[in-house]
Formats: C-alpha cells, sequence, structure tokens
C-alpha cells in the first residue's frame, strides 16, 4: 500500500515552497533532496514501525522510539498516522493484507494440478511473508489479540478473512477436479494454515531458545513434509 502525503506542516514555508517549486520544475530537472526525503518518510517510518512491533510487541512499543528509530520527530510520524493503532494498520497492510491481491491473481492464472498448487501456496508464504519480519505479526496478534479486541477485528477482516478465503479456493478446487477427496473445508482450511501459523510463532520466539543448532527447524523441510502429510489425507481413496 501507498501512502501519499499531501503536506508536511512541520515544515518551514520557503521547504514548502522549494518542493512546490521541484514538483513544477521542467522534466528531466532533479527533484530536491528534501523532496525525496519527504516522499520516503512513509516507508521510513512503517519499517521502523513493523521493527519494534516485532521486536517489543504492540503495548510496549512508543510511537517516540518509532519515529527517532525513522529519524524524524514524533509530530512528523503523526502527520502521515494519527495514531500508534493507525500506525499497526498501516504495517499490516503493507506487509500482509496488501498482497492478498496479487496472490488472488495468481491463484486464478495457476495451470497445475491442485496438489502442486498447494505445495504453491506454502512457497509463496514463505518467500514472501514466513521467512521475512513480517511473519511476526502473525505472532504478535497471537500473543496480543484479547488485550487488542479493535486490532484482533482488523486483523481478523484484512488477513484472516481473505487468507482463509483463498485456502478454501485451493480445497474446493482439487476436490470439484477429483483430485482432493470430499471433505469439510471449514475443518480442511486449518489443516493447511496450521504449519504456517506455527513456523511464525517459533521463530519469533522458541527457535531462540534452541540449545543446539543441529536440533533447529529448517523451515523449508518443516513446511515439504507438512504438505506431503497433508496431501496422503487428501488423496482420493480407493
Amino acid at each position: 500500500m501507498q501512502h501519499r502525503p499531501t503536506s508536511d506542516l512541520s515544515s518551514s514555508a520557503d521547504s514548502l515552497q522549494t518542493v512546490a517549486n521541484a514538483d513544477t520544475a521542467a522534466p528531466g530537472r532533479a527533484r530536491p533532496r528534501r523532496a525525496r526525503r519527504k516522499n520516503a518518510r512513509p516507508g521510513e517510518l512503517l519499517d521502523a514501525a513493523l521493527d519494534l512491533f516485532v521486536e517489543k510487541g504492540y503495548a510496549a512499543t512508543r510511537v517516540e522510539e518509532v519515529a527517532a528509530r525513522a529519524g524524524v520527530s514524533k509530530g512528523t510520524l503523526f502527520l502521515y498516522f494519527p495514531s500508534k493503532e493507525d500506525l499497526f494498520k498501516a504495517v499490516v497492510r503493507e506487509n500482509m493484507a496488501g498482497r492478498f491481491a496479487e496472490w488472488k491473481l495468481e491463484l486464478d492464472a495457476f495451470e497445475g494440478n491442485s496438489a502442486e498448487l498447494l505445495r504453491q501456496c506454502y512457497a509463496v508464504w514463505w518467500e514472501r511473508i514466513g521467512s521475512t519480519k513480517a511473519s511476526g505479526i502473525t505472532k504478535l496478534m497471537v500473543g496480543e489479540a484479547r488485550n487488542f479486541p479493535a486490532l484482533a477485528q482488523f486483523y481478523q477482516q484484512e488477513v484472516l478473512q481473505p487468507g482463509t478465503a483463498l485456502v478454501r479456493r485451493i480445497l474446493e478446487r482439487g476436490i470439484a477436479r477429483g483430485e482432493f477427496r470430499p471433505m469439510d473445508a471449514n475443518t480442511g482450511i486449518y489443516l493447511v494454515l496450521a504449519p504456517m501459523l506455527f513456523l511464525s510463532v517459533w521463530q519469533n520466539s522458541l527457535a531462540s531458545c534452541e540449545p543446539v543448532a543441529d536440533a533447529a527447524i529448517s523451515p523449508r523441510a518443516y513446511l515439504d513434509a507438512q504438505v506431503e502429510n497433508l496431501l496422503l489425507g487428501l488423496v482420493p481413496r480407493a
């Protein structure tokens, strides 16, 4: 999701005029550094917020810390995000919720069988979410959703509902094509999601407690094993 600020009240009148002049400059003229910096601020704030929310949790993160990590004042942060709740929602949309449109298009265009599609589902999730800092958002919601019901409802609407809808489509596609056995899709959805939830929580909590490196979970090997076991239960039975 792109945030396109319209003004920066913390800038002086002269600085605002400089930016305005740059916007109307002849094509090819380089934009002033201040204008480029201003346009980058929302992304820098979202990056800093993601880091701190994952490191400290929602309740313990203060907007002053986010602003300091992004190199701006608290007042500047509030120009783009009026509250910590708005900031958190923007982080979720930027890193998770905003991806569902592209995933839906990829699902629409997929031409392989449903077993291959399920494997692709896990591979894409790991590449774009599971192996990134964004996976910490899931762990954060597991720990703090009960204390922040408004955020829990937001996460339900923006992430869980579209996510379960995509998984449902995969299962129903397989059933309709005779590639998966008939089953209750409402239950099957959570069989598919469970390994993703486990890895998100594990990587952002208990993984740091592993006493021996050789005992650490290989996320890719774990997902491969899970999908194979899941497929053995989904294939039609003689």
